[in-house]
């Protein structure tokens, strides 16, 4: 048969409704790019308190259910928005979701727990849509496919879906008391769920479920699918990965090109495009003029935007920070994370004039900086995809990066030969590595302006849209549905 297929994508944040990191991008973009390749997408994710009113003023009520969690039975309406031509619903609960923050409560586990279950439970109260794929995101919905398979198989609707589970970020897998399995999962005595949640003895683990329970996995780029099968970097998942690496893909992210543009921006103090770079050098001199530096155009201008913690490389930063500053650069640092890099940067700015540390957070600002560094500093201990050096070469800034994960995947290095190169890159988790490649890179932007042109050309036409990626997960979504015909315009 020929029809679209119908694939409901389950998030726990979703930009411009809720957004803590690289997951709210995702959650914010890819259930569109997947209807402009031919899928019927939709998304679901929780009814926040957070959610901005010009969103909740639009939504419009569509029915109330009730959740069997372990021994409860739990309200939950479900609201609608079209938002950017996508159908989003929002799973609301009061006492689960009425709070000040998405995370950080003492009953997380109960309310990600629910919202997996109510999930799975809606989907039957949607008359105009019959789910032929759920399509999981990290911890916070992985219970679906467990749910899924313990407590919904016999029903037609349910046995015709099957399951995608995608790991944003390992790091972060649920784990949770063993009282949580039965009290609240109603899952303690069934065999084959206590023994793929189980991580010891006295804990569970949430995302395991899903990694056990899920058709097919995906991580958000292919570098980062391969380095999970390790020690390394498989935060003691790695066997899964290795059990299941016939059924695992790596796609890597894109972003949102209508909302990143520098063409269009309305963050930044002057636009510019491929064809006409000059407002780019006003971008530059505002951020210099904003941070108190010295406006000078010819200076390498680096920023680094991201969480201060040693995953990002701060301790890399950290090791050569004062030998970097006795070149000739300018550097800004923009974010929040571990209290003792955020005092160390702090300091370090107080008598260095050629630095600047704004430690806090500001999305406008990133995007001035985006726009106006010559570079962008992205040294990660692991990146499972990264979104700042998209942002970056999009931008017309040139990112650095450690070869890992998504950095490893979408950025071109520099080759001194062709003059090929979207960025640069090194290797090894080392210092010295990065301190080498940034005064490489600040030396042709000082010095050879002809050529540093022609690699901010390169990086902002390199394709970092959610085209090719849409496209993949399209042909995943079809090996699960192969009696379903792509649908093409």
């Amino acid at each position: 048969m020929r029809r679209k297929l119908r694939v409901m994508l389950a998030f726990y944040e979703a930009a411009p409704f809720m957004k803590t990191g690289g997951l709210g991008d995702v959650g914010g973009s890819l259930p569109g790019a997947l209807k402009r390749v031919g899928i019927e997408a939709r998304a679901v994710l929780p009814k926040f308190k957070t959610i901005p009113e010009e969103y909740k003023a639009k939504m419009k009520f569509v029915t109330e259910l009730y959740v069997p969690l372990g021994w409860r039975n739990v309200y939950c309406g479900v609201w609608e928005l079209k938002w950017d031509g996508t159908v989003y619903y929002f799973l609301d609960n009061e006492y689960y979701f009425l709070r000040d923050r998405a995370y950080g409560y003492y009953d997380d586990g109960e309310r990600i727990a629910f919202f997996s279950k109510a999930v799975c439970e809606f989907l039957q109260y949607l008359p105009d849509f019959k789910c032929d794929v759920l399509h999981c995101n990290d911890w916070h919905t992985a219970l679906s496919p467990v749910f899924l398979r313990e407590f919904y198989r016999g029903i037609p609707l349910y046995d015709n879906i099957k399951t995608v589970f995608t790991v944003h970020n390992l790091k972060f897998q649920g784990m949770m008391s063993d009282y949580v399995l039965g009290d609240i999962l109603g899952l303690y005595g069934i065999p084959a769920a206590e023994n793929q949640l189980r991580a010891t003895k006295d804990a569970i683990n949430f995302m395991m479920g899903g990694l056990c329970y899920s058709d097919i996995l995906t991580t958000v780029s292919p570098t980062y699918a391969e380095e999970i099968k390790s020690a390394y970097y498989g935060e003691n998942m790695e066997g899964i990965f290795r059990r299941r690496a016939d059924v695992l893909y790596g796609i890597l992210n894109g972003i949102n090109l209508n909302e990143y543009d520098p063409a269009t921006d309305p963050a930044l103090p002057a636009r510019y495009s491929v064809k006409d770079l000059s407002g780019k050098a006003v971008c530059k001199a505002d951020v210099q003029k904003q941070f108190g530096l010295a406006v000078r155009p010819e200076v390498p201008l680096i920023a680094m935007i991201s969480r201060l913690t040693e995953q990002k490389g701060l301790d890399l930063l950290d090791a050569v920070l004062e030998e970097l500053l006795d070149q000739d650069i300018q550097l800004v640092v923009l974010g929040t994370g571990d209290p003792a890099y955020e005092a160390e940067l702090k300091r370090i700015a107080s008598h260095r004039p050629n630095m600047a540390a704004a430690i806090y957070f500001d999305e406008a600002l990133s995007r001035r900086l985006y726009a106006g560094a010559d570079i962008l500093l992205m040294p990660s201990k692991f990146e499972p995809c990264g979104l700042s050096q998209m942002i970056a070469m999009h931008y017309g800034t040139l990112p650095i990066v450690r070869m890992t994960g998504g950095l490893t995947d979408s950025v071109v290095p520099y080759n001194k030969f062709t003059g090929e190169g979207t960025g640069f890159r090194f290797m090894n988790y080392n210092a010295h590595e990065l301190l080498f490649t940034v005064k490489e890179a600040a030396d042709i932007c000082r010095n050879r302006p002809k050529d540093w042109e022609k690699l901010i050309l390169q990086a902002m036409n390199y394709d970092v849209s959610w085209e090719k990626s849409a496209k993949q997960y399209k042909e995943i979504y079809h090996k699960l549905h192969p009696e379903v015909t792509p649908y093409t315009k």
